[in-house]
């Protein structure tokens, strides 16, 4: 899963010429559609639908439409500006269970792909593995096609990540345990972070908010074409 945060339409092309059999979602970062000409995201959420990738906008967007009582109109507006899929959070607006589980079994009706996410944005509410897990369970359960590990943009000082980007093992291992790692999507926008995910669980481990520039590099690393993994492979 790639996070865009702005880019182009002629960034978005040479993106999707260059690197689209190795992207199956893009994330319209947080709010960042709102900011743009409305002919202009439909005409990205073209491109990338052209190429068979599914396209998002950012969990925060849904959030804020939650606040206002508008997830009905910001569903709508979704699906008229062709997104192919929505990402249901709570990392920063607290959302009730119930509301949660209506937000994604409505999305689900509407024919968008659910990506659930699991996690808080700030480390002073940060959630236990334990938590996680449950969190990740109920989503699996209402429909969720994948479930999100909130690590936000910069991958550090949150969720599974402490505040230099290093991984908190036995946090990690305490989630895996417990759920089918193939409905987890682990967000991890650092190159080490991903050189550990992979060597761990393997080349198709899934992994989220990939800066588009590093789209070539990472499947470079999923099959052995970088120091850090070829000699696993070899």
């Amino acid at each position: 899963m790639v996070i865009d945060t702005g880019l182009g339409l002629n960034a978005v092309k040479d993106l999707v010429q260059t690197a689209h059999e190795y992207i199956d979602i893009v994330k319209l970062g947080f709010g960042t559609s709102r900011l743009m000409d409305v002919n202009m995201v439909k005409e990205k959420i073209k491109l990338y639908r052209e190429y068979e990738i599914d396209v998002m906008p950012g969990g925060t967007f849904l959030e804020i439409a939650f606040a206002q009582g508008k997830v009905a109109e910001f569903l709508k507006e979704a699906k008229n500006l062709g997104f192919s899929a929505i990402e249901v959070s709570d990392g920063t607006v607290s959302m009730d269970e119930v509301s949660r589980s209506r937000i994604i079994e409505e999305a689900s009706k509407q024919g968008f792909k659910v990506l659930a996410e699991v996690g808080k944005k700030f480390k002073e509410e940060d959630l236990t593995a334990e938590e996680i897990v449950r969190g990740i369970r109920r989503d699996i359960e209402l429909g969720a096609f994948k479930v999100i590990l909130e690590a936000r943009e910069a991958g550090k000082g949150v969720g599974l990540y402490d505040e230099f980007g290093n991984i908190i093992e036995q946090k990690l291992e305490t989630i895996v345990e417990a759920v089918n790692i193939k409905n987890i999507l682990f967000e991890a926008p650092l190159k080490s972070q991903q050189v550990y995910l992979i060597k761990k669980f393997g080349p198709n481990v899934n992994l989220g908010n990939i800066n588009p520039a590093d789209v070539i590099p990472l499947e470079a690393l999923r099959q052995g074409l970088r120091a850090d993994t070829l000699k696993i492979v070899l």
